[in-house]
């Protein structure tokens, strides 16, 4: 039966917003984590690991999420591995988001200016304390700004998760579209909140940037 959009349906939208915020703060910190590594190890002088987080960042970057969350979905329940929507999404987001960031990361360790590793060198330490203490803390400074704007795309892929089954934010305007039949009041409300979600976060990512953008000047 059809019934009309409603302030219930209203809450249940601002509801289920809560689990696109959860997913993309778990993609995020897991991203960020192994994206470090990955970072590290596209720097490394070391040709392997440079070569491996060279092949891994392609691979997330040169096939679209979709079929990333489909891999690891379907791919895991194959293997015989019994796992949910939510542990998938969540996986598959991780590892998209740790090759983006890795990426980004890489190139802000690649601008601190050779002089840095340099004068680091010239003070006695090693390769690790050079990276830890002179290069990582003016990469970071560097890397924030790129960083709150990927964090804006990864709130907007979360969007992919109701392809297998997750009910977030997109999956339940689905859900509240079939029993309305009112889809662009519907979406509308969904696409009004995504913006609420990822607008004061490309306010600060603009603003960082013209700040450090006066700065370097």
């Amino acid at each position: 039966m059809i019934r009309d959009f409603s302030t219930g349906d209203l809450v249940l939208l601002l509801l289920a917003a809560r689990w696109t915020i959860a997913l993309s703060v778990i993609a995020f910190v897991g991203g960020s984590a192994v994206g470090l590594l990955v970072a590290l190890a596209r720097t490394s002088s070391a040709r392997i690991p440079r070569y491996l987080a060279t092949f891994y960042i392609e691979l997330f970057q040169d096939t679209p999420l979709l079929m990333q969350l489909f891999v690891v979905f379907f791919g895991a329940n194959v293997l015989g591995f019994q796992i949910s929507a939510w542990t998938a999404v969540s996986i598959g987001l991780t590892l998209y988001g740790s090759a983006f960031l890795g990426e980004i990361w890489r190139g802000c360790i690649q601008a601190v200016p050779a002089g840095q590793w340099e004068a680091a060198k010239a003070l006695g330490l090693r390769t690790w304390q050079a990276s830890l203490l002179v290069v990582l803390p003016q990469a970071l400074r560097l890397a924030v700004p790129p960083t709150i704007g990927f964090l804006v795309q990864l709130i907007k892929n979360t969007s992919l998760a109701s392809i297998v089954g997750f009910t977030e934010l997109t999956r339940t305007g689905q859900l509240v579209n079939n029993a309305t039949y009112e889809p662009l009041m519907v979406f509308l409300v969904v696409s009004l909140i995504y913006f609420a979600l990822c607008w004061p976060l490309s306010l600060a990512s603009r603003r960082l940037e013209r700040r450090l953008a006066r700065t370097a000047a």
